[in-house]
């Protein structure tokens, strides 16, 4: 039985609280004692039912409980069912009368000391005196913080105390005095200038006309194509120049033929005929644009140092506009183009212009465009 319930993984406990017999029983019953029972005329109901709970034959646990402990069934109401109990061994009598004796029954005993202490108690106790040992210590490190002083330039120069103790003049304070006859005090001015920045005496000046003087009109600017001319101009009498309508026009004249900046670069406009996803690097890869561009959307490119680069999924539905001209599409299909350089110059001579025939939603999408600017 000890073994079928070892097999279980029972205690005597489990054994107890779910048989609802004392686990002293349980342990006669597997070490085949029934000395150990009050009445033993229980003795076989409990042998049964443990049996039972193991899962065992309750009669042929029974019958070998009986073989083992030398066991024999009787009557409920003879003699033998009950346990013989021991004779109470006579207590000593004491002297004295009963009333002193501190040992009576009837006398109440007081608890222990060691047995009104619980263990939770005591770590209770143990966390508060390490909260306060935390607390005081912090307290103590602040207020050590605070007490501590602190020394900082300041504004004022050090002066000199006036009132000093006099001393009776000896051979020792004569001699210190005529060795340190040729110390110089330094003043307060010396002084204050370990607090303050060094102010220039006389401030740096640099010509900001320098480079402009240095420049020849007949090398840099507009008028640098011409050829140098190394012999000064001729002077023009006044009765040579013409009237004043005719150097008016003709200074403007000269105006109109000299170009100072650069021609604008043609506009690059992207636009998509069906919905298409397209992204806009920088050419520092910073993303400037990305969009699902839906039939008829467009973006303008803007105009950067560098031309930035495309990369687009559908791309037989992008087209682009440079200078009013349409170009493209982009790929063919369904396609992905990747790194595709957005300048007036590379679109151009990359792709041909569109052709308004092979792809309807690019006929109507130029047709829409068309009648809204008229």
């Amino acid at each position: 039985m000890r073994g079928e319930r070892a097999t279980l993984g029972k205690s005597l406990l489990d054994v107890q609280r779910e048989l609802k017999i004392k686990a002293t029983y349980i342990a006669a019953i597997e070490n085949a004692d029934p000395t150990a029972f009050e009445t033993q005329g229980f003795i076989a109901g409990y042998v049964r039912s443990y049996a039972r709970y193991l899962g065992l034959d309750p009669e042929w646990a029974y019958a070998r409980f009986c073989e083992e402990s030398n066991f024999t069934t009787s009557h409920g109401m003879s003699p033998a069912a009950s346990a013989a109990r021991p004779a109470a061994a006579p207590e000593p009598r004491k002297a004295g009368s009963g009333l002193g004796d501190p040992d009576a029954l009837f006398v109440p005993r007081g608890e222990a000391l060691i047995s009104r202490i619980e263990p939770g108690a005591i770590g209770s106790v143990l966390v508060l005196l390490s909260l306060i040992v935390v607390i005081g210590y912090g307290g103590w490190s602040v207020f050590r913080e605070i007490q501590k002083v602190q020394f900082a330039p300041v504004e004022q120069a050090p002066g000199v105390a006036s009132a000093v103790d006099v001393i009776e003049p000896d051979a020792e304070v004569l001699a210190a005095l005529e060795e340190t006859s040729g110390l110089v005090v330094p003043g307060s001015d010396t002084l204050d200038r370990i607090y303050r920045p060094e102010a220039l005496d006389v401030p740096v000046l640099v010509a900001r006309d320098a480079p402009i003087a240095t420049l020849d009109p007949a090398m840099v600017g507009a008028l640098a194509a011409q050829a140098p001319r190394s012999e000064p101009l001729p002077r023009i009498a006044a009765s040579a120049l013409p009237e004043d309508t005719e150097v008016s026009a003709a200074i403007d004249a000269a105006a109109a033929s000299v170009q100072v900046v650069a021609e604008e670069a043609p506009e690059v406009v992207l636009f998509a005929v069906r919905p298409s996803w397209v992204r806009v690097r920088a050419a520092d890869g910073t993303v400037l644009f990305e969009k699902i561009l839906d039939a008829g959307e467009r973006y303008v490119i803007p105009a950067t140092e560098e031309p930035p680069v495309l990369r687009a999924g559908n791309a037989g539905s992008v087209y682009f506009s440079v200078g009013g001209q349409t170009y493209g599409p982009a790929g063919e299909g369904p396609s992905v183009v990747k790194n595709l350089v957005l300048s007036a110059e590379e679109l151009s001579s990359r792709f041909q212009v569109a052709d308004l025939g092979k792809d309807v939603d690019l006929a109507r999408f130029i047709a829409v465009a068309q009648a809204a600017e008229e």
